[in-house]
């Protein structure tokens, strides 16, 4: 029982429970209220209606005989006589004001409290002198409406055991989709992957199952691309561990000897160079996505990063022969940025696009200041990318999955560290086909704030 009201179910019957209880025990008292005022109401009016009949009597003799048949309500008759004496069975219930006001010719409406109980009362003169009372005890009046009032507490408990029964039904009937949801997401957080979800319920249950399907969609793509990646790295890896392995056996073997062990050894300076790579890129990446890596945010003269990236990858550019253009403004390009960073986002962009550009074939290195932060673009004439390309090209090995075998390729996540470091320094990163005819990656980068600039 004590799991059951830990429950939605159990805690929304509940709830319900103990506002229906609270509803009816209000609308209990208040009939109660309502049916005893009633009651006195009514008492009040017939015995006003009696009073009036029987004062317009002509002689007091002959009262109780011509009335005794119509006080069938538990109403008390009394007959004052002109000299002020009080008569009959209801002679008890009258005062002496209503005495006194009768015998002056009023007519008396009122409650009298009582030494034992509140008394209504209605007294009229008489043309004969002395006056006529009709008076009855209001614990009387109550206990004729005691029936109709118990009829009415009867049906408020029907309504209330009614509410609760309905609050619990409403409850199952609001938790079980929940529930339902909340199965699945237990089977999605064991690994369970293209778990049913079914919608149902109310709306906002309907939106939250819709969520977690999307989620274990997005869940399976992810993941589907992650072994794929992995797969692609761990084969791109065991290639120069192969390479590796052969040489050094070769060279234990003593089956490599004299003038082959410098080509020997650049092969595996080379293989070594391939595999250190890797290490670092994914090394790079995990420290990207984890919560402590920190960029330092300073007002930096981009002009000056992008010259020295250039420049540096001159060489590479003759030796490939490929027509690299530099295309800078005059002056200098103040940013607010991390300038270690900014260069490191543009040599990993310039050596992917000199790594696919064919001989003959130009990269562009262009910055331009835009809506007053900084664009830079890093353009090529290689084979450039499709639409399907350039909407996954920032996640981690989708490019290299598709084009190794197929054109020259890095380890894959070069443009994912690019595209996450952009991010930190708060800029954007996008891809689309460049005037050269190839791809062209765009980085717009935010300027110094106004109370950062110095005057």
């Amino acid at each position: 029982m004590r799991r059951w009201f830990g429950t939605l179910a159990g805690r929304t019957t509940a709830v319900i429970a103990a506002v229906a209880t609270v509803a009816v025990v209000l609308a209990g008292l208040l009939a109660a209220q309502l049916v005893n005022a009633t009651a006195v109401d009514e008492a009040k009016k017939y015995l006003a209606v009696e009073a009036d009949s029987l004062s317009k009597q002509t002689s007091l003799g002959s009262l109780q005989d011509l009335r005794a048949d119509l006080l069938t309500h538990g109403a008390r008759l009394a007959a004052i006589s002109a000299d002020g004496r009080v008569t009959g069975g209801g002679a008890r219930l009258v005062d002496a004001k209503t005495v006194a006001d009768v015998l002056a010719g009023k007519s008396v409406s009122r409650t009298v409290d009582g030494p034992q109980n509140t008394v209504v009362l209605e007294a009229r003169p008489v043309a004969a002198g002395g006056g006529v009372v009709l008076a009855q005890p209001v614990s009387e009046i109550r206990a004729a409406a005691a029936p109709l009032l118990s009829r009415m507490l009867i049906a408020l408990a029907a309504c209330l055991v009614f509410s609760i029964v309905a609050g619990g039904l409403l409850a199952q009937w609001l938790s079980r989709p929940l529930v339902r949801t909340a199965q699945s997401a237990h089977r999605l957080a064991t690994g369970e992957r293209a778990v049913a979800v079914v919608p149902g319920g109310p709306a906002e249950v309907v939106e939250v199952s819709r969520a977690l399907a999307a989620l274990d969609a997005a869940l399976r793509t992810s993941e589907g691309r992650q072994r794929e990646f992995l797969l692609s790295i761990s084969h791109e890896i065991r290639t120069p561990l192969t390479a590796l392995r052969g040489y050094a056996e070769a060279l234990a073997d003593g089956v490599i000897s004299g003038a082959e062990v410098s080509g020997v050894g650049q092969t595996l300076v080379a293989e070594t160079n391939r595999l250190d790579r890797f290490v670092r890129d994914l090394l790079e990446l995990a420290r990207l996505e984890s919560d402590d890596f920190r960029v330092e945010l300073q007002p930096v003269d981009a002009s000056l990063i992008l010259q020295e990236s250039w420049q540096a990858w001159q060489a590479v550019c003759v030796q490939s022969g490929i027509v690299g253009r530099l295309e800078l403004p005059a002056g200098a390009l103040p940013i607010r940025s991390d300038g270690q960073r900014l260069r490191q986002v543009v040599d990993g962009l310039l050596e992917n696009a000199l790594r696919v550009t064919p001989e003959d074939s130009p990269v562009v290195l262009a910055a331009y200041p835009s809506g007053g932060g900084l664009t830079v673009e890093v353009r090529d004439g290689g084979p450039g990318l499709t639409e399907a390309d350039a909407a996954v090209a920032f996640e981690r090995g989708a490019l290299f999955a598709r084009y190794s075998g197929e054109r020259p390729v890095g380890s894959g996540l070069g443009l994912s560290i690019a595209a996450r470091i952009v991010q930190r320094l708060g800029g954007r990163i996008s891809v689309r086909t460049a005037a050269e005819g190839g791809a062209a990656f765009v980085v717009e980068l935010p300027g110094i704030p106004a109370g950062l600039r110095q005057t």
